[in-house]
This record gives structure tokens, sequence and C-alpha cells, in this order.
């Protein structure tokens, strides 16, 4: 009574076989799949990283000359004597917004939201019903 019966339905042992195979089989794929979504987000990482340095570095060094440049122009045509401090003050207020806009963007690109590998937890979901649906529908074809 343990091999194949004869009317056609297949043996407790050879379905559990097969559920046992078709599992082994989704979590290699799955595997894989978080492989490829780990590289895409560790690329999203990098470029984003990239992004903030980038903007650092050229805020740092483009805007340092254009920066002093306005300040004296500032302290020079509108204001009166010695209030130098005031047009640095002025040139500071507007190269942090600039900057906070750059820093707002590159993180928004390594933000946890962008680091879910959210296919593979879909499939996961899938792949759990799957199993559900085999072991309901094994129990009760024998």
């Amino acid at each position: 009574m343990a091999g194949d019966r004869s009317d056609g339905n297949r043996s407790i042992g050879g379905m559990l076989r097969e559920l046992a195979e078709g599992s082994a089989a989704i979590v290699r794929g799955e595997a894989a799949l978080a492989k490829l979504e780990v590289g895409g987000i560790v690329g999203g990482i990098g470029k984003g990283t990239a992004f903030v340095a980038m903007g650092v570095v050229l805020l740092t060094l483009g805007l340092l000359s254009l920066m002093v440049g306005i300040v004296l122009l500032i302290g020079d045509q509108w204001l009166p004597a010695d209030l130098y401090w005031l047009a640095a003050l002025i040139m500071l207020v507007i190269i942090g917004g600039v900057t906070v806009w750059f820093a707002k963007r590159g993180l928004a690109l390594v933000s946890p939201s962008q680091l879910a590998p959210k296919e593979t937890a879909t499939t996961l979901k899938e792949d759990k019903e799957w199993l559900k649906q085999q072991l309901t529908s094994g129990a009760t074809s024998s």
C-alpha cells in the first residue's frame, strides 16, 4: 500500500517528494531574485552617494569664489561702510538653501523605502499561497 495505487492516485510519498522538489526550486529562485534586487539596491546607494558627493564638491568649489564676489559687490554697492559681515550672512542663507536641496535629493535616493526588496517580498507571499494550496490539494486527493 506504500506504492502507487491502481486507481491512478499518487502516493503520499510521491506527492511529498514532488512538493519538496518544487519547494527547493522556489527557494533557489527566490535566492537568485533577492541577489539581483540587492545588486540593484547597492547600485542605487552608490548612485545616491555619488550625487550627494558631487553636489557637495561642486557647491563648495564653485560657490566659494562666487560668494566672495557677491559679498564684495553687496558690501561695496548697497551697504554702508564696514557691513561686509551682513553681505556674507545674506550669502550664507542663500548657499545654505541650495545645500539643503542637494542633500535632500541625495538622501531620497538612499532612503529605506528605496532599499526594501519589494519584488522578493511579493513573490514570497505568492509562493506561500502556492505552497498552502499544494498542501491542501495533496491532503484531499489521497
